[in-house]
Parts: structure tokens; sequence; C-alpha cells
């Protein structure tokens, strides 16, 4: 927020001001900015992560979404072992928490929260309970073949088979168990294939990631972006930290690999911190991700459009084995 008294404007003030310009500016556009850069939607000052909304996000599951359909593939691997007369119930991984609790962009931008930055520094998932590792199954050698499609003892990786779940139908897996044929890649692979790929025309799982992640890196290439990375490292070398250019880096660069939560580490967030907001660069990054995103997403729409139905299937097919 701006200070009270307007007379003397800080400088974080007029930073501030001149990105909310600069991300208001232009015709309005699908280009602006210099080099054929889209222009920029409105530019919020200093965000929390957790408001942040992008456009991949509407073909992203949810922290509740990924765990339903967790248990989903789960479900399907059981049903798969049971024909073949093996009970199995494959551990469910850690929970996170549910939707409420959900910051899908926490960590997009490096550390960003100084409440977070003064009491963890740079120390991943601080301050999080450590979910115990669940025990592995044990199984018979059958059972193994079933769930891996491999049998013990077999050198290399055990082959996944076709992509999707349509093509498999039609694959000797080449082993048997109990007289029955086991499926490509054994249970576990089924089960992953009939709810993320009944089809062949299934879109892979990776695909809207793999559009977030160009985007992501165009609009860290981008001049805006690239203005405002600028005077954050400026404003990190007066505190003494020279030589970061990018928040990716600050931890290798500065030497705080080993001791990610220490109190040299806290010292270096909390500043950094600081002169992320003293720029908005995490608002003005994200102006920019969302204006890459948008870019993809027209130019993908087709494809979307597919990714979009099929998902709301397996959402549905998540729903109907509870």
């Amino acid at each position: 927020m701006f200070p009270a008294h307007r007379r003397r404007p800080t400088a974080a003030a007029a930073l501030l001001a001149a990105a909310l310009l600069a991300g208001c500016g232009g015709s309005g556009d699908a280009k602006g900015g210099g080099g054929g850069e889209p222009a920029l939607g409105p530019v919020a000052v200093n965000p929390a992560t957790a408001s942040i909304s992008l456009p991949m996000d509407a073909y992203t599951d949810s922290d509740a979404e990924r765990e339903r359909m967790g248990d989903a593939q789960r479900r399907l691997t059981a049903q798969c072992m049971s024909r073949y007369g093996f009970s199995y119930e494959q551990p469910a991984g850690p929970a996170t928490g549910g939707a409420s609790k959900e910051d899908r962009h926490q960590n997009l931008y490096g550390v960003v929260d100084p409440a977070y930055a003064a009491a963890y520094g740079y120390a991943p998932d601080a301050g999080r309970p450590r979910a115990p590792r669940p025990p592995v199954p044990q199984l018979s050698d059958s059972a193994s073949t079933v769930l891996f499609g491999q049998r013990p003892g077999d050198k290399g990786k055990a082959d996944p088979g076709p992509a999707s779940d349509e093509e498999a139908q039609k694959t000797d897996s080449g082993l048997t168990v109990g007289g029955q044929q086991v499926p490509a890649g054994g249970c576990q692979r089924e089960g992953y294939r009939k709810l993320y790929a009944p089809s062949k025309d299934s879109v892979d799982l990776l695909f809207t990631f793999g559009l977030a992640s160009e985007a992501h890196t165009r609009a860290q290439e981008d001049s805006r972006v690239g203005a405002v990375l600028k005077k954050w490292s400026d404003c990190m070398a007066k505190a003494g930290y020279s030589g970061v250019t990018s928040p990716y880096e600050v931890v290798e660069k500065l030497g705080l690999g080993s001791d990610q939560g220490g109190a040299r580490a806290v010292a270096v967030a909390t500043k950094d911190v600081a002169c992320k907001r003293e720029v908005n660069l995490v608002g003005v990054w994200a102006a920019a991700e969302a204006a890459y995103q948008k870019v993809l997403a027209e130019e993908h729409a087709e494809t979307l459009a597919l990714y979009k139905m099929q998902r709301d299937a397996r959402l549905k097919l998540a729903a109907s084995l509870v």
C-alpha cells in the first residue's frame, strides 16, 4: 500500500506506480511492450501467491482433486489385481491438506512471503509435518508379476506397454499368471491407463504442464520482467548480496545449500522478499506469465478443449469408484 502522506513518495511507491503504468499501458492489442511481447493485463501490487490466477489453472487439478485421482488409480489397480485372485491395497501418499489450504503458486517466484522468510529462510516445506512413509506391501512372486508386469529377478525395467488402454487391450504382454494374461506393464500400469489414457486420442497428462512451463520461461525472458529482476538484483547487491540475477540461484550463489533454514539464510531470505516487494516483482512477473499462458491457450485451444473434456471424464470415473 502507498503511505498515507504523499508529499514525499518512497522509492518503493514510485517503482510500484511505474510497474502499474507499464502493465496498464498500450492499446490493449494482443501485442504490446517491445519486440512483439504480449500486452499485460492488470498488474497487482505485491499479490499473495494464493491469490494469483493463471489461465492454465483451469486445466490443473487442485490438491484435493489430485488426492481423489490418486485414490482412483489405486482402486483401479486393486480391481485389476483382484481379477488374478490377489487382495492388494496400495499405500496412499501423504495427504496435502485439501483445497482450502492450497497455494499452487507458492514457490513459483522463490520465497515471497515475509513471515515464511523470517521463520524458515529458504528451507523447503518447513513448518509442515512429514508424513510417515507407508510400509511397502509384501508380495508373492506371482502377485509381483501381476502388479509390475515383470517377473521378480528379471533385469531391466518392465516394459510399460502401449500408451493407451485401448491399445493395451490388443497387446500380448507375453506373461501369464494362473492361466490369465498379465496386462502390459502390469496392473499398476493398467490402473494408470484406464484413468489417464483410456483411448488413442487421450491427451498427454503433462500437456498443460508443458504449456505452463513454456509460458514461465517466456515470461522470465520478457523485457518487463527482466527490468524488475534487474532492480531486484540491484536491491540485493546494495544489501551485500551481489551476483544474484534470479531468485532461483540465491541459495546456490550465496552458499546457503548446507543450511537453508539457518540464521544467514533467514537474513538473506528476509531481504530477498523485501526487495521483491520493493520492485513488485511478483505482480509484474505474474501478469507477464498470465499473458503468455493466454497466448499459448489460444494457440492450442482445440487440444485444450479435448484435454478438459477428458479431465472431466476422469473426475467422473474417480467419483464412481468411491
